[in-house]
């Protein structure tokens, strides 16, 4: 069942107006008094909220019957994540890289997926400063606009033959001692970057052969469910470490992102990643 007509676009267009209305008059003006620590290490800003009561109304608009499970709402009720299996759901990030924002560092952006009883459909990762759209549709592709609309190949990017030509990402939020089993194995690599605190701009970045790879640990839903439709429809690969397929709002810890299905097995033999979860989720 393909989304209909024009929703790729109106929802855009949604998140277009967020980021406009509620982001981007406050990048690199927010007060004090405008952000707070929602939990340890968790920062939460008034452009965040705001945004996210833009999205919430805008999107369920677009779908009458649908609903809106946004991050900030989360924070406050996380029993709302349960429904996301149920029905027509938007899952939504207001504002991804909140601390990178309140820094005043350019790496943020505005997601949005839509999920039918569990399964992601269709997303959308917005780049506000950028004002670059990437979405994707189950079975139709993934986009990016250029002048005009162009499918995102993740072959466009060339192939990389040895974990010692790949350059990639670890996440953050490990068990210690997963992280320092993590740290030994990716000696293998031929760079590890500085993780973009931004799955936003991480996912894009893979798709479009910027970087080869990134390993998480936490997934929340609002995180990943959008990077990982995005980039399977682009031609790469995103999937729990041991293969199995990321499903948002249900329990697990690790997920693996390539350009490519054969970067993805790559990076998963170095790491022994299905190796790590199952010791995690043991």
């Amino acid at each position: 069942m393909r989304l209909p007509n024009g929703l790729i676009e109106d929802a855009g267009a949604v998140l277009r107006e967020a980021a406009a209305t509620a982001i981007l008059p406050r990048y690199r003006a927010l007060a004090a008094s405008e952000i707070e620590e929602k939990s340890p290490g968790e920062l939460v800003t008034v452009a965040d909220r705001e945004a996210e009561a833009i999205l919430t109304r805008g999107l369920a608009a677009l779908l009458p019957g649908s609903r809106v499970i946004g991050e900030e709402a989360c924070a406050a009720d996380p029993s709302l994540i349960d429904a996301a299996g149920e029905g027509l759901v938007w899952l939504v990030d207001p504002l991804d890289g909140t601390a990178n924002f309140a820094a005043g560092e350019p790496v943020f952006a505005v997601m949005a997926a839509l999920l039918r009883d569990g399964e992601t459909i269709g997303a959308w990762i917005l780049d506000p400063l950028e004002d670059t759209l990437c979405s994707a549709e189950l079975g139709a592709g993934a986009q990016v606009p250029r002048r005009k609309p162009a499918p995102i190949r993740t072959s466009d990017a060339g192939p990389r033959l040895s974990p010692g030509n790949m350059k990639g990402s670890i996440g953050r939020f490990m068990p210690p001692d997963i992280a320092g089993a993590v740290a030994k194995r990716a000696e293998a690599f031929g760079a590890l970057l500085p993780n973009m605190k931004c799955a936003g701009a991480e996912y894009p970045a893979i798709a479009a052969g910027e970087r080869d790879f990134a390993f998480y640990w936490r997934t929340l839903a609002w995180d990943h469910a959008a990077g990982v439709l995005l980039l399977n429809e682009a031609g790469g690969k995103a999937a729990r470490p041991d293969g199995s397929p990321y499903r948002p709002g249900c329990a697990g810890s690790g997920l693996l992102a390539a350009h490519s299905p054969e970067a993805w097995e790559m990076v998963q033999a170095a790491l022994a990643a299905g190796d790590l979860a199952s010791r995690s989720n043991a």
